[in-house]
């Protein structure tokens, strides 16, 4: 076996790594500027990408979007961001909106 051989299946799980690896910088960065921590949930979108939603200890949320629901995992872990299985009850509670939110969500709900 040739080493070109050995190294090709090893290439999508180091580019995988990689992903995470960018993906956790940006989620640290998040759960760093909004009180220290952070709560999530990794949430298919579709058949091409996963969504990582995260609520900061301040309340503020965000996302970030991820190829594979196993990038967007292992990104959160990296970043040491705690898990939850879906975005209800008290991770839910914890999300403060803004005036913008607000906007939008009446904006929607009345056809705008």
């Amino acid at each position: 076996m040739s080493s070109a051989e050995t190294a090709t299946p090893a290439a999508p799980d180091a580019r995988a790594e990689r992903r995470a690896k960018r993906i956790a910088k940006n989620l640290t960065a998040f759960a760093a500027a909004h009180g220290g921590s952070a709560d999530g949930v990794v949430e298919y979108v579709g058949a091409v990408a996963t969504r990582i939603v995260v609520v900061g200890a301040d309340g503020a949320w965000g996302d970030q979007v991820a190829p594979s629901y196993a990038v967007g995992r292992r990104a959160a872990e990296l970043a040491g961001i705690t898990l939850h299985e879906n975005f209800e009850g008290e991770l839910g509670l914890k999300v403060r909106t803004g005036a913008y939110e607000w906007k939008r969500m009446a904006g929607i709900q009345i056809g705008g």
